[in-house]
């Protein structure tokens, strides 16, 4: 079959055969140009596709940076907000507006139940307000260390509320919980006060020294305080309030 192509190509003269060769040469490059060249357009798709996926997926990372940055400090705020309120109700307490501080923590604990510190003062004040609920408002300062256990301000109030309601004892041990972990001045003042009301000089007086060491003010308390009647008139008393 190829026999008559070749005496063919024998018989055609050398100028047509360069012209062939050129021709044939220019073809071959042609296409060798346009598969590089395709190819060329295919990686440059490819890379712009890439690019252009890339720039979406940081356009979604940042979204989703500004959007988390957002509600941080949306939490942030609400978070200020509520500290407000809670400082506002534990200064209500301390003025024995204690109707306003459960009222200001209630408010609170709605917004954020694990706000610990208002269910803390929330209930110590139930204590002081209602000598009935001593159930209901342990069940709160309860709530606020399952919160956080380490809290001393709630294990401070925890005895303070055992005291309140005649509890000596549990009001010792939690005093001494308390202390674990601050060195609070009315946790010391707490158990000079109901060693005072058992009659126990010493450790009245053991107590009463740490708080005053704490705040000098305290003295000027301890003086008016009805729970020291039962050691007031002990010589190591009367020298400590000096």
């Amino acid at each position: 079959m190829f026999g008559k192509e070749i005496m063919f190509f024998k018989n055609v003269s050398l100028r047509k055969k360069v012209i062939i060769f050129i021709v044939l040469s220019v073809i071959g490059i042609a296409i060798v140009a346009k598969a590089g060249w395709d190819n060329y357009q295919t990686k440059k798709a490819n890379e712009e596709k890439q690019i252009a996926l890339q720039k979406q997926e940081e356009k979604k990372a940042k979204e989703a940076q500004e959007k988390a940055a957002a509600e941080e400090a949306k939490k942030e705020e609400k978070k200020k907000e509520l500290e407000s309120r809670y400082d506002e109700a534990y200064k209500a307490f301390h003025n024995s507006e204690y109707e306003k501080a459960i009222k200001l923590c209630d408010d609170i604990i709605k917004e954020d139940d694990s706000f610990y510190s208002a269910h803390s003062v929330k209930g110590i004040a139930i204590c002081y307000k209602y000598r009935n609920q001593f159930v209901e408002g342990m069940a709160e300062i309860d709530r606020a260390l399952e919160l956080k256990p380490d809290f001393a301000y709630g294990r401070f109030n925890k005895a303070l509320a055992y005291e309140l309601f005649g509890h000596y004892e549990e009001a010792l041990t939690w005093y001494d919980k308390a202390l674990e972990l601050e060195d609070y001045v009315w946790s010391y003042y707490g158990k000079a006060s109901i060693y005072g009301r058992k009659g126990d000089v010493e450790n009245t007086v053991r107590f009463l020294k740490k708080a005053i060491e704490l705040d000098a003010s305290v003295k000027s308390v301890a003086a008016k305080e009805n729970d020291f009647a039962n050691v007031r008139e002990a010589l190591e008393f009367k020298e400590l309030l000096k």
